[in-house]
This record gives structure tokens, sequence and C-alpha cells, in this order.
């Protein structure tokens, strides 16, 4: 199949691309450079020709949309609109990139996929109205959300933890959020997966499964960097009052990956443990 990919110079379009290359797919990776999402004409003439477009671009700066909703709307809504009305045109397959913050982080079990968005911040309400884009101009397409992602190929909350213990000796790390650490090796292996597989149109979570909260997570980080764990010490969210708020409660069912015969991505713990040598080694 001929693929491809924007937002090719993040965490997870390096891995895609290189995961697509090594199957011996035919992959165009762009950048904001090499594609402009937001311009409508650019992106008819990148879609055409392909078969599987897979958006990994996307406004990220959680706390700078708080200030820059209309520049975040752009990138976010705007772009996979233009991409999926240009799929559809050209009869190529879209996969959507989303979050978790498209919900409100007050449920106490797994958000299903169909649970209702009620998201609390700029980037969570841009985040949702790619979604609506997506679902309104194309009826071919792979809404995958995920969240609290990490790789090698770029910023992430593993390196941070990871530097600032080394640097620091000690870190406080909020106890009161908990999630999914999710590795951008594995959601760019679901991705091709779900594709593979035929997936039906519609909403599907890439993410791992488990809940640990940050200062869980933080304390696996700092023992694979052969540091004393304990050296992590619990604090709350609210000593860390930040612009946008966070969800405390980032946890995603995968009910609808099962019901499409692929096999959701494994335990947080265990897929960290293979992660951690290639993104510390990257720190």
């Amino acid at each position: 199949m001929r693929w491809l990919v924007t937002g090719s110079n993040g965490m997870l379009g390096q891995d895609l691309v290189q995961l697509l290359l090594a199957q011996g797919e035919e992959v165009v990776a762009v950048d904001r450079d090499d594609l402009d999402i937001i311009d409508p004409s650019a992106v008819d003439d990148g879609v055409a020709g392909r078969d599987v477009i897979v958006n990994c671009a996307a406004w990220t700066a959680v706390d700078a949309a708080e200030t820059k909703e209309g520049d975040a709307f752009d990138v976010n809504a705007v772009g996979p609109a233009h991409l999926a009305r240009a799929a559809s045109r050209h009869g190529a397959r879209l996969v959507q990139i989303s979050t978790d913050y498209v919900f409100d982080g007050a449920a106490t079990t797994p958000y299903a996929e169909d649970a209702p968005a009620a998201p609390r911040s700029a980037y969570g309400r841009t985040k949702m109205a790619g979604e609506w884009a997506v679902r309104a101009e194309t009826s071919d397409y792979l809404i995958v959300r995920t969240a609290w992602l990490y790789g090698a190929g770029g910023p992430c909350f593993p390196k941070t933890i990871a530097r600032a213990a080394s640097e620091h000796g000690g870190l406080d790390v909020v106890a009161d959020q908990v999630g999914q650490p999710t590795w951008t090796v594995d959601l760019a292996d679901l991705v091709v997966r779900l594709v593979a597989h035929a997936a039906p149109s519609g909403t599907y979570h890439g993410t791992s499964s488990g809940l640990p909260s940050w200062h869980g997570f933080a304390q696996a980080i700092v023992a694979s960097a052969g540091l004393e764990p304990a050296t992590v010490r619990t604090t709350t969210s609210d000593a860390y009052v930040r612009p946008a708020p966070r969800p405390a409660y980032s946890v995603l069912g995968h009910d609808a990956l099962v019901a499409a015969g692929v096999e959701p991505i494994g335990d947080w713990a265990a897929r960290w443990a293979l992660a951690a040598p290639v993104v510390l080694a990257a720190t």
C-alpha cells in the first residue's frame, strides 16, 4: 500500500515511518515544512495517489493552547477536515490520531469509545473538533485515541524524569492522576495492524493496559535508570496548577479493538520494560 504520514518528525511519526519502511511499504513522510495541512490545495495534492493517510500532525502544546486556541484549532481541527475531505475524494483511508483529553477525566471506570466527549481544555476541544470533522468529511476513517505517549524520538515524560532524578537526586510527582503510559512503537504497530485487518470505520483506543499514577510511572522510570525509586516523592495536582487542567483519570477501554479482532497493546509495565533501554538511551 501507498502511505502518507503527516507529522513525520514527531515521536509517533518517526516510529510509524520506520515500521512501514521495515515492512516494505511505500511511504511519503511529511512534516510542517513539507505539507501545510491547513492549505486545502496542498493537502489535496499530497493525498492524491495514496491509499492510507495517517495524520500524526497536531498542536500538542496543551498549556499554550489555552491562549492560542485559534491556532490550535487550525492544526487540530481544520487540518484534519482538509485531510478527510481529500481522502474521501481520492479513495484513501484516513487514520486520525486523537487523545484522552476529549474526556473530562472524572470517570472511575475506563472510558468506552462511544462515551460522551466533555473536554475541559482548549487542546481537548480542538482535538474533539478534529474528530467531528473527520467523521463529517469521510466515511472511511479510523480515529485512534491515545494517552501518556512516550518514545525515543522526542521530549517525553520518561526522559524528563530520568534527567531530573539524575541531576537533582529527588523530585515530586503527582500521585492523584492515573492513566496508561503508551510507547509510540506500540501505537505505530497498532495503527498498522488496524489497517491490515481492514478494521471497520470508527473510533478505537490505542493505549496500554493498567492504570498507574504519574508517580508510579516515575518510580518505574527511575528504577530503569538505575536509580533509587524512593527518591520520587508524592505530591498532588493542587501543588502543580497549570494553565490547562489535566484529566485525573485517563484510562481508556479497548472493547472496539477486541470486537474488530485486533489485539490491544499489552500491560504498561511490561511494555515499559522493553521500551526503557531504547527511550532512556535517547535522553
